[in-house]
């Protein structure tokens, strides 16, 4: 076996990786949970501002 083989292996192998990554990401079993995840960071910006809200008013 020989360099060049190794390499075609090599690039199979991440291809097939690849594809199996793509395939996990974009399935519908994971849609919600990346949704929930993709708005997460506006939940906690609401949580940060009741927070400025309510310690503005205690001052």
């Amino acid at each position: 076996m020989d360099y060049g083989t190794l390499r075609g292996i090599f690039t199979v192998i991440i291809f097939v990786l690849f594809i199996i990554i793509v395939v996990w990401a974009f399935s519908k079993k994971r849609k919600t949970s990346f949704d929930e995840a993709a708005n997460s960071i506006f939940d906690e910006k609401d949580d940060v501002n009741k927070e400025k809200q309510e310690t503005n008013k205690n001052v």
